[in-house]
């Protein structure tokens, strides 16, 4: 679909994601951007995860906002939907991506947020946030892949990739990933800024990106690859 995303392999809202995050706020075309921090993958601390998002934010000129979006419920309250009206980011905090991937599933909260990206709005997520947003997860403990929102056809985020050894990585990978899926795995602190087919890497570290037998490490303000 179109729009912008940003797709964070984690530890958000920390020292040096400042200009990672400043431009994801310059992609909404905002000045001052709205950002809306939205918890609802952070099962274990949402209030917390919502505040660090918020004065993050606002410490780098956004003027932020939380958005309690907490459980499937809530997905479907439409007071709710309608506070990300405005929005120039809407930025989903790290947790757990099951239970973001089964809140937002087919619900109007997600209608929304699909709607706001069409019209100019960046959609971020972080860990849990970027996985989700992707076309497949990989979940082995639920047998290997699973589908998740596909909000950004043909990709699936492993985020905090910093750790990983990409050679090792890419002969796990094979077999095993599911035809026509570019795998992104993205360093903590780092990002994906862009659209599928059209990404650069941001923040304080790298991205690899592994599609079928292939991979390689793309450093900040490098294109990852050319659009498709």
């Amino acid at each position: 679909m179109p729009g912008v995303f940003g797709l964070v392999g984690g530890e958000e809202f920390r020292v040096r994601c400042e200009d990672m995050d400043r431009e994801i706020m310059a992609a909404s075309g905002q000045s001052p951007a709205n950002v809306v921090i939205v918890p609802t993958a952070a099962v274990t601390g949402p209030a917390k995860a919502a505040n660090d998002g918020a004065t993050h934010f606002a410490s780098l000129g956004g003027k932020t906002s939380r958005l309690m979006v907490l459980n499937r419920e809530d997905a479907f309250n439409p007071e709710l939907v309608r506070e990300i009206e405005g929005a120039g980011v809407i930025y989903f905090t790290g947790g757990n991506p099951d239970h973001l991937l089964a809140a937002l599933k087919d619900s109007p909260f997600l209608e929304a947020l699909l709607r706001a990206v069409e019209e100019g709005t960046v959609l971020a997520g972080s860990s849990a946030g970027a996985m989700v947003m992707g076309e497949m997860m990989r979940r082995p403990r639920l047998g290997g892949w699973v589908p998740a929102l596909n909000i950004t056809p043909g990709i699936a985020v492993m985020p905090h990739h910093e750790n990983g050894n990409p050679a090792e990585t890419s002969r796990e990978l094979q077999g095993q990933m599911p035809d026509g899926i570019t795998v992104l795995g993205i360093d903590a602190r780092s990002g994906c800024l862009g659209s599928p087919g059209n990404w650069k890497a941001v923040g304080a570290g790298n991205v690899t990106v592994y599609r079928g037998s292939e991979w390689k490490v793309y450093h900040p303000g490098e294109t990852l690859f050319e659009p498709v």
